[in-house]
């Protein structure tokens, strides 16, 4: 058993408490290198992160308010060197790298900034050349924002007044470096999009260092240029000076005298250009006149006058009547010569017309005769007929002395003796009226009259 009564004997928390300590004591600052890793930043604005090297890894924080001095962001894969203190989270016991600055490793924090100021709005599409607004070829008016007492200010002046005395300028001095340089230069590009008086607009300071020109390279002055209505022409830094906000201009000049040589067109050339294209319009003109002089010499000649259309017509008039007589003559001379022609062969075809009537006479005579012969035969016919027919009828028979007894009261002929009884009342027909009697007697079989 351990001899306790000789050992100091730590709570977890106080010896954490007494490492903290020393290590607090021990190593206050510190400035250390590597590469962070598993960076997270939740809505408290603090960064969490481990930053390691090839062989070890410590957890690293950085709170909201050291923050605000970067001038880059934080993320994973990034190489730094920073100042930190080393304490110990007591609640886990572990230790950690509490960062008061740091910097990119290689590359200053402004480069770095810029870097991926650049990265960020270039993925927004803000550089794509669809955007870009043309430069007028001769504007009224130019709004310059620059430093009013810079030589930036002057170059331009210079240069447009050699260019082009009589371009208005409008100057916006405005601080381009310092803590209020990006707010007063976004304002200023919004007060000349808000009056829309001039034409283009000039942005445009003289050379320094990274950070003289960290007010053009800010993501506010780079918004302001991209929303802006009137096209922007940059003129900062000297040539090889490149800042977020060329990117994102309408036209980049390497210097601000170069943005007023690019923006003021040369009033001796635009008047050379003028005298040339004048010249040219001239001896267009002359050309098409003379063509046209031509033409309308070559249409007059080649146009006849009234009286010489109306003679031409009479002349045709007068020569188709002509043709139109001897055509007609023609036609009378042709049907008289036909005419005569028929005349001459219908004398050759006429029938005999005597001779001819008598034969009709005679088939005349010959046809009534045989129609009368035919008549007195059907006449003839016709009369023995109606002998026959006038022997059988039955008043012919009554009148010869014959009569016919019927029956009464059904009125049929009695042909049968034994189909009359001894007093049936009968009837006999006379060929003058009717005797109603009764039977007597009947006498069956044939019997001769």
């Amino acid at each position: 058993m351990p001899d306790h009564e000789t050992t100091h004997i730590y709570s977890v928390s106080h010896l954490t408490r007494e490492i903290k300590t020393l290590l607090e004591e021990q190593f206050p600052f510190v400035w250390i290198t590597g590469e962070i890793s598993n960076c997270a930043t939740p809505a408290s604005g603090h960064s969490y992160f481990s930053l390691k090297d090839d062989q070890a890894m410590i957890s690293g924080v950085m709170f909201k308010n050291q923050k605000r001095n970067l001038k880059f962001a934080l993320e994973s894969g990034l190489k730094i060197m920073g100042l930190a203190r080393v304490s110990v989270y007591e609640p886990r016991g572990t230790y950690q790298l509490i960062f008061e600055h740091m910097e990119p490793e290689g590359a200053g924090s402004l480069q770095k900034a810029f870097e991926q100021l650049k990265n960020k709005l270039g993925d927004e599409g803000l550089f794509d050349a669809v955007h870009k607004q043309p430069i007028p070829l001769l504007p009224r008016k130019i709004s310059i924002i620059t430093s009013g007492t810079g030589a930036a200010v002057r170059d331009i002046i210079h240069v447009s007044e050699r260019r082009f005395p009589e371009c208005r300028l409008e100057i916006l001095p405005v601080p381009v470096q310092g803590e209020s340089a990006i707010e007063q230069i976004v304002c200023a590009i919004e007060l000349v999009n808000q009056r829309q008086l001039s034409d283009v607009i000039i942005l445009a300071r003289g050379g320094g260092s990274l950070e003289d020109l960290a007010a053009f390279n800010s993501e506010a002055v780079a918004r302001a240029i991209f929303t802006s209505k009137i096209p922007i022409v940059t003129g900062i830094g000297h040539e090889t000076d490149f800042t977020i906000a060329d990117f994102v201009a309408d036209v980049r000049a390497p210097t601000p005298s170069a943005a007023a040589e690019l923006t003021v067109p040369e009033k001796k050339y635009l008047k050379q250009q003028i005298d040339d294209m004048h010249l040219d319009l001239l001896s267009i003109m002359t050309r098409m006149m003379t063509f046209y002089h031509q033409k309308v010499d070559d249409l007059h000649g080649r146009l006849k006058s009234p009286v010489q259309i109306m003679n031409m017509f009479k002349q045709t008039m007068v020569s188709l009547c002509l043709r139109m007589q001897q055509a007609l003559q023609r036609r009378i001379f042709h049907d008289k010569d036909k005419l005569v022609w028929m005349v001459q062969a219908l004398k050759g075809t006429i029938p005999d017309i005597r001779f001819s009537r008598k034969q009709m006479l005679d088939r005349h005579h010959q046809l009534f005769r045989a129609m009368e012969h035919c008549v007195i035969q059907k006449n003839n016919r016709i009369q023995h007929t109606a002998a026959t027919l006038a022997a059988l009828n039955p008043a012919s028979v009554l009148n010869r002395g014959y009569s016919i007894a019927r029956t009464l009261p059904d009125k049929k002929v009695i042909l049968d003796a034994g189909k009359v009884n001894v007093q049936d009342p009968i009837e006999i027909i006379l060929a003058q009226g009717r005797v109603l009697t009764r039977v007597e007697k009947t006498i069956h079989g044939k019997d001769h009259i």
